[in-house]
């Protein structure tokens, strides 16, 4: 919240990436900023993909730059939460605003 409180709507992805990253080490919580993770299919290594961050060794989390999530944000944030085989995920949008 203190992220989308500062920079507001309208920027890329990345540069949320960037100011949430400086909020977690403010606060001493311990995250990897877009980790490679293993796709398999049948015990066998199809791919890679990698999570916006991976905090506290237990929390995916996918940050998104646009009007509102979508089943296939939804998607592939479950799909994050299985392959590093943990229960919580969390998907961050910032909205952009209407300009008259």
């Amino acid at each position: 919240m203190r992220v989308h409180a500062y920079l507001g709507c309208g920027f890329q992805e990345v540069i949320y990436q960037r100011a949430l990253a400086i909020e977690f080490r403010k606060a001493n919580i311990s995250f990897v900023r877009e980790p490679e993770m293993t796709i398999s299919y049948y015990e066998e290594e199809i791919g890679t993909r990698r999570v916006d961050f991976f905090v506290e060794d237990k929390i995916s989390v996918e940050l998104k730059a646009t009007s509102g999530l979508t089943e296939l944000n939804l998607t592939q944030s479950l799909n994050y939460l299985e392959a590093f085989k943990v229960d919580l995920g969390y998907s961050l949008i910032s909205v952009p605003q209407v300009w008259k």
